[in-house]
């Protein structure tokens, strides 16, 4: 352990924040290195300058630490930092003037058109099925194909009046986030799935074209979760791998796989920044990365895959 003072930080941790034993084990970790570095310098860790970090933080990237990890370090020393000022010990935070690394998005989570093609195949109502059981094999083919072929959100899903299938109109008017309204296609599939639905609902006199228990009210975000882990189990999919976004990512990846332009993209998800649609190149890169090192001679042996 770096000294007391580290070690009454870490007490402080413990007692008023309620830090986990693998937290305040990371944190010590992270404190006895950072000390190594400063005592290199001929200074303690209770009195370090914004230079003595910056050094630190740049030996971190050079030794090819990710940037999580240096992000979490940094964390680290801020906290630590602060935690000396407020004691009295220091009178400044000199970790506040250092900028934390950039973390690249999380690439989103999509299925393969296979995976999608199980989905809806495994929507199909049993032979005997009750009333009940059929309705539900029902919304859940209409939810898919709708999530599915259009890209909508499960809260724009959700919030479709019953309406909206009036006419014979291959096109569906949506109100997206910031009540912003966009036209999406609907998919002949889609359609008759939909329209199956509302003919078997016409009785409930609902508003809404996925009504809930209440017909007053539309279909809860829990109540289609619960309908989607089913239909996965059905599939031989993991349910955990399942969402109503990772159906929208499927949507939006498939998409791009098949040639569609990233304007057009943006406007059928009805994103208002075409940089959040940008993510979605990046997941197409890193498939062509692993096509390349499972099917290239260079990339198998540079993966280690290439055998003598």
């Amino acid at each position: 352990m770096s000294g007391a003072h580290a070690e009454a930080f870490l007490e402080m941790l413990a007692a008023e924040r309620g830090a986990a034993p693998n937290t305040l084990k990371a944190y010590a970790r992270d404190l006895d290195d950072f000390a190594a570095h400063a005592r290199l310098g001929g200074r303690g860790i209770h009195d370090a300058d914004p230079g003595l970090l910056r050094d630190y933080m740049a030996g971190l990237a050079r030794g090819g630490l990710s940037p999580r990890t240096q992000a979490r370090r940094l964390s680290c020393l801020k906290q630590f930092h602060l935690f000396l000022a407020r004691e009295g010990v220091r009178p400044d935070n000199p970790a506040d003037l250092l900028d934390a690394p950039r973390l690249a998005p999380p690439l989103p989570r999509f299925l393969s058109e296979s995976e999608v093609e199980a989905l809806l195949a495994a929507c199909a109502p049993g032979t005997d099925s009750g009333m009940p059981e059929a309705r539900r094999w029902l919304v859940a083919r209409a939810a898919l194909e709708m999530l599915y072929a259009s890209g909508l959100r499960i809260s724009e899903l959700l919030a479709l009046p019953r309406r909206s299938l009036a006419g014979a109109a291959q096109m569906l008017l949506v109100r997206g986030k910031g009540g912003r309204e966009r036209v999406v296609p609907l998919s002949a599939a889609a359609r008759g799935a939909a329209e199956a639905l509302a003919a078997h609902d016409r009785a409930l006199g609902s508003p809404y074209l996925f009504p809930g228990r209440d017909p007053r009210r539309p279909l809860t975000r829990q109540g289609f979760d619960r309908i989607l882990h089913d239909v996965g189990l059905r599939a031989g999919l993991d349910p955990e791998r399942l969402s109503p976004h990772v159906l929208r990512h499927s949507f939006a990846t498939h998409m791009l796989a098949r040639g569609a332009d990233l304007r057009a993209l943006q406007v059928l998800l009805g994103h208002a920044d075409i940089a959040t649609t940008q993510i979605y190149t990046h997941v197409l890169a890193e498939r062509l990365r692993q096509a390349m090192e499972a099917h290239h001679p260079l990339g198998r042996a540079a993966s280690g895959k290439e055998t003598a």
